[in-house]
């Protein structure tokens, strides 16, 4: 079989997370920092997709979408960018981008818009960690694997097999977080439809007259910067599954739009005359209570009876008992794997926590608060410390601390459990709490090869505090990576 090939023309510290995943998948991955490396890559190996940052010193993508725009056969660009905005994304759109991505890069996305073996793009749906009997429940080649044992949740998969195989739309809620777009995965793997595109449009990331172009496609010269025709998202899912992920952003006369392709399966392209058919299953999620919004004028109510043919609401992760323990083992095994760490344990103590914490963030919260411990214990045994949710109660790292401990005239054995991953115990005597932080913050760029979105998202902290840090600690003489 013929690998898949696609050229990443950004950083390498853009990609070090997920480059073994890529190659361990099949992926021949190209790397280029320049607009030359680019073309040179291109014509040795020609790539199924491109993934550009919007600019590097000397290079921005605008060259690439103008020189793809001149040969019809030019690889799908898709950009991403660490700090975008809806304009950039609009700008790159129009001139014929396939699609624009936020930074981190997620291995699921990418095998989602790279066709295998010459064929049309088409979903790779990613691992699920939403919840279910993993002995009950078997995976399609392409499906989820299901973790979990939770009772509320095996009434939602028992459902959703029951349906997955129909054209039924469903409308899938629950809180921020609660996996409802893996969940959508997961229908479109258990379906008739599974061998064909499965396409996630989120609904609040685009003002609405992009999202009209972006659903329904365009026409060339249909308004200010359409230069060519351009297939929705509608069209490239025809015979396979189309998510509306936070339908309830959508605007109320992009609604009446929506409407009419799930009641007669046809649209028109903003500015085209030619009526589409298309045969499309609907599924769509949403963190709000459509009811009242409807009540209150903000959704159409016709439209919300369309979309709730079937309702499937996700459980909060605070409902689902022990699945909280049995997810975290799951991605502690995932990110020791990933980083080459020894198997970690998880202490009692840590257990404990994971049990009565409320995760506002559910199973996302979940997964990257696993992410971070794996990290700071270094293959340690998982101490609640290393969470890094109580400032009072932080780990060091290697010699720093000691060193710490050393400077200040502490004992060895208040020393204990510094330098090994362990969280020791210590307060602000032993170390000021902004000696704490420097050194948190430089294991954590460490952590992540340098890439400031990833290392604040590791310290639970917004880019541009870490970038201020950065600053501040560069003024006072520290090595920045």
């Amino acid at each position: 079989m013929s690998s898949r090939r696609i050229l990443f023309l950004a950083p390498a510290t853009s990609i070090t997370r997920i480059f073994p995943q890529l190659k361990d998948a099949g992926f021949e991955v190209g790397l280029a920092e320049n607009y030359k490396g680019a073309l040179a890559f291109i014509a040795k190996s020609r790539p199924d997709v491109i993934f550009s940052r919007p600019s590097l010193s000397g290079y921005s993508v605008e060259e690439l979408l103008t020189a793809a725009e001149a040969d019809k056969d030019f690889p799908s660009i898709v950009v991403f960018s660490d700090k975008g905005n809806a304009s950039e994304a609009e700008k790159f759109l129009q001139m014929g981008a396939h699609d624009y991505w936020l930074e981190p890069l997620l291995f699921e996305k990418i095998c989602a818009v790279v066709p295998e073996q010459g064929t049309k793009p088409k979903a790779v749906p990613p691992t699920s960690t939403l919840g279910g009997n993993k002995a009950a429940i078997p995976a399609t080649d392409n499906g989820p694997t299901i973790i979990g044992s939770n009772r509320a949740m095996q009434r939602v998969l028992a459902l959703a097999r029951q349906v997955a195989p129909s054209k039924a739309t469903v409308l899938i809620s629950g809180e921020s977080g609660t996996g409802k777009e893996m969940f959508s995965r997961y229908l479109h793997a258990q379906s008739d439809r599974a061998d064909n595109s499965f396409i996630a449009v989120n609904c609040a990331a685009l003002p609405e007259h992009l999202l009209e172009s972006e659903l329904f496609g365009h026409e060339k010269g249909s308004f200010t910067g359409a230069i060519s025709r351009k297939l929705g998202k509608f069209e490239l899912a025809h015979n396979g599954t189309i998510l509306l992920d936070e339908i309830s952003e959508m605007d109320l006369a992009l609604q009446a739009k929506l409407l009419r392709v799930l009641q007669e399966g046809e649209l028109d392209r903003v500015g085209g005359t030619e009526t589409i058919k298309v045969n499309v299953r609907v599924l769509a999620t949403t963190n709000r209570h459509l009811e009242d919004w409807v009540k209150e004028g903000q959704f159409r109510q016709d439209l919300y009876f369309r979309l709730n043919v079937i309702p499937l609401k996700l459980p909060a992760l605070a409902e689902r008992g022990d699945d909280v323990i049995e997810l975290a083992r799951f991605f502690i095994d995932m990110y020791t794997k990933e980083y080459a760490l020894p198997a970690a344990q998880v202490s009692s103590e840590a257990i404990s926590w994971l049990k009565t914490y409320n995760w506002p963030g559910n199973v996302r919260e979940l997964q990257n608060l696993m992410e971070r411990a794996v990290l700071l214990a270094g293959g340690n045994a998982i101490e609640p410390c290393h969470f890094l949710l109580d400032p009072d109660n932080w780990p060091l790292f290697e010699d720093e601390g000691v060193e710490e401990c050393q400077a200040t005239g502490t004992d060895s054995d208040s020393c204990s459990g510094l330098g090994d991953g362990g969280c020791g115990n210590f307060n602000g005597s032993v170390i000021p709490i902004h000696e704490m932080e420097r050194i948190l913050i430089l294991k954590g760029l460490e952590q992540t090869s340098g890439n400031r979105t990833q290392a604040a998202d590791l310290l639970g902290i917004s880019v541009r505090t870490l970038r201020n840090k950065l600053n501040e600690y560069r003024s006072q003489g520290v090595e920045i990576p």
